[in-house]
Parts: C-alpha cells; sequence; structure tokens
C-alpha cells in the first residue's frame, strides 16, 4: 500500500487528522509535582532523599557581604526568586543500613503552613512505614527540622524511634528560661521546639548527647555550631575511606555561600562561629571526597564541594540507577 511508504513523521500527522480531535489531544497536565523522593547508594548505606517543600529566603538575610557583591553571585545562576525571596529547599534524609533505618531531620510538619510538611507522606511514597524508624539525628531543633517529629494530628511520626539532638541544643531550645532573653524574632521558634521533643521525652526517647558520649553504630555528631548553639552536622560511614556528611543548615544560599563562605545568615545564634563552621566542614568534606547532603541545598541536595582557590563550589550528584537487589 502507497500509504505504508510514508515517511514517519508524516504519517503521524495524517493518522491525527484522520483520526480527529480525540487522537489527537495529550492527556491533561499534572497539577502536582512527582512524589519528592530520590535514592542514591552510597557504599553499604541506601541514602533516601525526602522533599519537605521549599521556603523564600530573601537576599537580604545575607549579612557580611555587600549587596552587589551578592546580586553579582546570583547572576545567571537561574536562583528561582519571586517577590517574597529565592527559593530554598527543606530535605531531610532517610539511610538505611541492613535493616536499620536512620532519618537525619524531619522536615516542618504543620509549623511553616502550606507548602511544606511533606517529609512524613514522602518516605511513606518512598515505600517506608514511619514506625520502622530505629534513630532521628537532628543536626538542630529549629523548626524545619524537629517539627515533623510529629504527625498532623499532633502525635509521635515516629513512635518507636530513639531522638537524638545535641546536649546543646536541647539545653537551649528547650528551655523556657533561653526563650525569655532570646531576639525577638526567633521566640516563636521555643514553644514549637518543647511541643516536638515533649513526647518523646515522656517516653524516655530523647537522648541529648555530649561530646564523647555513644552514639548508633558507624555515626559521628561533628561540631558545627554558630547557627545554633549545638548545630551538628552527621558523618555516616559507608564504606573504608567513604561517608556521608549530614550537615544541616551549614549552607542557606547555595549560590553564594560556596563562592563566598564568609557570608553569613542573619538567623546565624553566632556568625562568627557558623562562618567557621561552615569552611571546616567545606574543607573536610573536599579534602576527604564525602558525599554531602544538605537540608537548603537544591532537592535532592546530594553531591559534593570542590575547594575553588580560597573557596568552594557545589558538585550536585548524579542521577545513578539503584544496583539490582542482591548485587554487590
Amino acid at each position: 500500500m502507497p500509504f505504508l511508504r510514508v515517511r514517519p513523521l508524516v504519517a503521524a500527522l495524517v493518522l491525527a487528522a484522520v483520526a480527529g480531535p480525540a487522537f489527537a489531544t495529550t492527556s491533561h497536565l499534572p497539577r502536582t509535582q512527582v512524589p519528592g523522593v530520590y535514592h542514591q547508594q552510597i557504599g553499604t548505606l541506601q541514602v533516601t532523599a525526602l522533599f519537605d517543600g521549599t521556603v523564600a529566603l530573601g537576599r537580604e538575610e545575607l549579612v557580611g557581604i555587600a549587596p552587589s557583591a551578592v546580586t553579582r553571585l546570583l547572576d545567571h545562576r537561574y536562583v528561582p526568586e519571586d517577590g517574597k525571596g529565592l527559593q530554598t529547599a527543606v530535605n531531610a534524609y532517610l539511610v538505611q543500613r541492613g535493616n536499620h533505618l536512620t532519618l537525619v531531620d524531619t522536615g516542618t510538619a504543620q509549623c511553616f503552613g502550606p507548602g511544606l510538611g511533606q517529609v512524613l507522606g514522602n518516605l511513606r511514597a518512598a515505600g517506608y512505614d514511619p514506625a520502622e524508624v530505629d534513630d532521628v539525628l537532628l543536626t538542630h531543633a529549629h523548626p524545619d527540622h524537629l517539627c515533623g517529629l510529629l504527625d498532623a494530628q499532633g502525635g509521635t511520626a515516629y513512635p518507636n524511634a530513639t531522638v537524638w539532638l545535641s546536649a546543646a541544643d536541647a539545653g537551649y531550645w528547650l528551655d523556657p528560661a533561653s526563650e525569655a532573653s532570646a531576639p525577638q524574632g526567633v521566640r516563636f521558634a521555643f514553644a514549637l521546639a518543647r511541643k516536638a521533643a515533649a513526647p518523646y521525652e515522656a517516653a524516655g526517647k530523647l537522648r541529648r548527647f555530649r561530646a564523647g558520649q555513644a552514639l548508633p553504630a558507624g555515626v559521628s555528631a561533628l561540631d558545627s555550631h554558630g547557627h545554633t548553639p549545638g548545630h551538628v552536622s552527621w558523618k555516616i560511614d559507608a564504606a573504608p575511606g567513604q561517608a556521608l556528611l549530614v550537615w544541616g543548615d551549614i549552607v542557606h544560599f547555595h549560590a553564594v555561600q560556596f563562592a563566598q563562605p564568609a557570608a553569613a545568615y542573619e538567623a546565624d545564634s553566632d556568625r562568627d562561629a557558623a562562618i567557621a563552621s561552615r569552611r571546616r566542614m567545606m574543607a573536610e568534606a573536599a579534602d576527604q571526597g564525602w558525599w554531602v547532603a544538605g537540608a537548603h541545598l537544591p532537592f535532592p541536595g546530594l553531591g559534593h564541594v570542590r575547594r575553588e582557590g580560597d573557596a568552594f563550589a557545589w558538585v550536585p550528584g548524579e542521577f545513578t540507577p539503584l544496583p539490582a537487589p542482591g548485587a554487590e
């Protein structure tokens, strides 16, 4: 038949014309994004990045750097920005080693309004039951990291987990006396922290740890205070010479703070200490070749740090298929 010799594109156009609108109409565009889940195999660890949503941070919240320098660094980096500020991701990370599940940070839950609070739903979408989580490691006690300890009904989201929070952060954020002397702009966070931690503390499942005390196997808490008094970055061993560093809030403005580590965030409780911690964590991650997971890096927030002279650069991880079950 002559029709069969028509080039494929022409044939497709002819078929569409013959079939009419019903053939040509495509399905409706999606009304929601796909689940915010990404898996990465790192040594013996299967790491699942969990998207919580985004917040807008104003460029004026960067301090210790000239506005013109901020503009220059943001130029051609295409960070989404609207009238409220720069789009900033909120991420949490589930780490599986064998049958042991560790969640690092928990997202915002109901604390920050619509568009956030997606960690628990995305964890389920990834095929995990929250009741299976064994440990929750908190980098610090800000609402976007620990409010997700509670579910939508105010109950424990991870009923069988032990929650680990540095004694320095627990002593500050869970103490009403600290609230009275805190800057006005952060006082709202104290009640949220106490509410989220309360059911775990009542059940004897909140561990306020200090340097040198025992932690879950294969896990180290690296002092990275400055953003909060007891901020820690969690190093999780993955294989000999290989590790994952889940560094919490070392970076808020990725397009600026890698190139200019001395640019601080106005919400840092001790800006000089936060800058020192940022330089130290970036340098160690770069020199050791560690994988890095960042709470406020563009989702999935997994990659590496590269030195660039006296500064650094973020190298996002490549999309990688997971190994087949049973593969080495």
